[in-house]
């Protein structure tokens, strides 16, 4: 099973930071534990400079890749201000985040549409990188499993067994994001555990090798409960991203956590 760390930088840095940023995460990811995956989502603008930068992690041995925050469901089109996967893939980006919880409550995406982007990033030989996840009134009134399932169907509906191997699940608990909540190591096994059964119902098998991802506030002083859970394939992270040292910290937390 792969580990992966998942820095999403969202509407964050300057040209001037994210170089220095990028160089030194992917310069000091070459010293962190082999076996884990870094993958660096920046924004549009830097993409370029991420993809060239994150060569130097590659040269050293490190799995290094480049995601995109979004993508739009068309190959092209007059579609002014949106950015298509044969875009992204033809500057060499790797993956991209797909249903993001700010992008569903923020701009109405939909699974729908997460179906549409899928379908298209894997045509491209790009990684889907899925977001699912509840939000307070629903992890409230107990809703959550059945929430997060529906999610995951309305996403996958389309999707061939055989292109399973190609995905990456990110869970975000909603309700313990920046509002004080916190989601305890055994709430989050139990929903990556749920995803990982769900996700075999619906693809077979070759879906229990899917790397599914904490998304959820993670941050080096929490980490370590996290990751040392048997469902939990690393993190999607956010704030933390943005430091270099709380981000390596992150990696080496994972690659720790997931050693035999």
């Amino acid at each position: 099973m792969r580990t992966i760390l998942a820095g999403n930088w969202k509407m964050n840095k300057d040209a001037t930071e994210a170089r220095a940023l990028l160089t030194a995460v992917m310069g000091r990811s070459c010293k962190a534990p082999t076996g884990v995956e870094v993958v660096v989502a920046p924004p549009f603008p830097y993409l370029a400079m991420a993809v060239e930068l994150a060569a130097v992690a590659r040269d050293c041995g490190v799995v290094a890749k480049v995601a995109a925050q979004n993508c739009h469901h068309k190959e092209n089109g007059a579609y002014t201000g949106e950015v298509s996967v044969p875009m992204l893939r033809s500057l060499g980006v790797d993956a991209c985040l797909v249903a993001h919880s700010e992008r569903r409550q923020y701009f109405g995406e939909t699974y729908a549409l997460a179906a549409d982007k899928i379908h298209l990033l894997l045509q491209y030989g790009m990684e889907p990188i899925l977001c699912c996840g509840e939000g307070q009134e629903e992890r409230e009134n107990g809703s959550f499993n059945a929430v997060v399932e529906r999610q995951l169907r309305g996403a996958l509906a389309t999707v061939d067994r055989k292109d399973y191997a190609r995905l990456v699940v990110a869970y975000e608990p909603v309700w313990a994001i920046g509002t004080g909540l916190t989601a305890t190591p055994q709430q989050a096994q139990d929903m990556h555990a749920h995803i990982r059964g769900t996700l075999v119902r619906i693809g077979g098998e070759a879906a229990r090798e899917v790397p599914v991802l904490y998304g959820g506030s993670c941050k080096p002083d929490n980490a370590e409960g996290l990751f040392n859970m048997p469902d939990i394939n690393g993190g999607l992270i956010g704030g933390a991203s943005l430091e270099a040292d709380q981000f390596l910290a992150l990696i080496t937390a994972a690659g720790r956590a997931k050693q035999p």
